[in-house]
């Protein structure tokens, strides 16, 4: 009965299992981690740094730290918001890099061609012949780190696929017509690059920055794990993860909580990345 008066009233209710809900429900996500990182010392959150509790309490609904304590009693819930700071933070500082560099290297060569196409594509290969993981360990060797100086190293690696992504998008817009258009006019080449082929171009680089999102705070998680990451008493959900995994048997949450909030995250990315480069992408089907 219900299902017939909703069609006969013309109302589209979206399926919980449809890919429209769960895009929204993974923005929606993603906007409240974000105002919560952003706005987390406003907000009636414990001290990251400080014992609140009884060391090891797990989680409970009942109790005011519902994610539970870590081994000295400080809140799992404060340090997992923090966390996120340092996550979305170096994970946006990277991005952007990677994005703004790479992005403008692969618009040079495919408008020039010749042997700016070809310095472009030599430093590409260069940087993707080394291992990304074992690069940025040699950098974090080099310099003390810390949120400032790993970002810059971690949107480094990101530079090549950016530049691949926006070259390949700008050959596509060369020969199109408003392009041969404001050649034949007299238009400079600024004007061509970035008032005709970039606004083409821009929402498939952002689409891509969006999953590259995601991969950055992998990486982040991974060397704050391996302990080169930003030094405590900082948190991040790398380094919460490398804190509980000695007592991952007697007090699993200390693992579960941050594990679980960097999966969700990353799969939230994943899911807006891809629905963004569906929508932007002419071979894929519009939302």
């Amino acid at each position: 009965m219900a299902a017939s008066i909703t069609e006969r009233r013309g109302l589209r209710l979206p399926r919980l299992g449809s890919g429209t809900a769960i895009f929204w429900l993974a923005a929606a996500w993603l906007v409240l981690l974000v105002v919560v990182a952003v706005l987390a010392g406003l907000l009636p959150f414990a001290p990251y740094d400080k014992p609140v509790g009884v060391p090891g309490r797990p989680p409970s609904l009942t109790s005011a730290e519902f994610l539970g304590t870590d081994r000295i009693g400080r809140s799992i819930l404060s340090r997992v918001v923090y966390g996120a700071r340092i996550s979305l933070l170096v994970g946006a500082i990277a991005t952007v890099t990677g994005a703004v560099v790479g992005g403008l290297a692969g618009l040079l060569a495919a408008y020039y061609r010749g042997w700016v196409e070809w310095v472009v594509g030599v430093l590409s290969d260069t940087f993707l012949a080394f291992p990304p993981l074992l690069l940025l360990l040699a950098l974090a060797a080099m310099v003390r780190p810390s949120a400032w100086t790993l970002a810059p190293a971690i949107g480094l690696v990101l530079i090549p696929a950016f530049a691949r992504l926006a070259k390949a998008n700008a050959l596509a817009q060369m020969n199109e017509e408003y392009v041969l258009a404001a050649r034949a006019m007299g238009a400079r080449a600024g004007r061509v690059l970035f008032r005709e082929i970039l606004p083409n171009c821009i929402m498939a680089v952002v689409s891509y920055a969006v999953v590259m999102l995601a991969m950055v705070i992998v990486i982040e998680g991974s060397l704050s794990f391996l302990g080169v990451g930003v030094p405590p008493p900082t948190p991040s959900w790398g380094a919460l993860i490398a804190d509980g995994k000695d007592e991952l048997y007697v007090h699993p949450h200390l693992v579960l909580v941050p594990c679980a909030v960097m999966v969700l995250t990353i799969y939230c990315l994943n899911v807006v990345g891809d629905r963004l480069r569906r929508r932007f992408d002419p071979r894929e089907a519009s939302l």
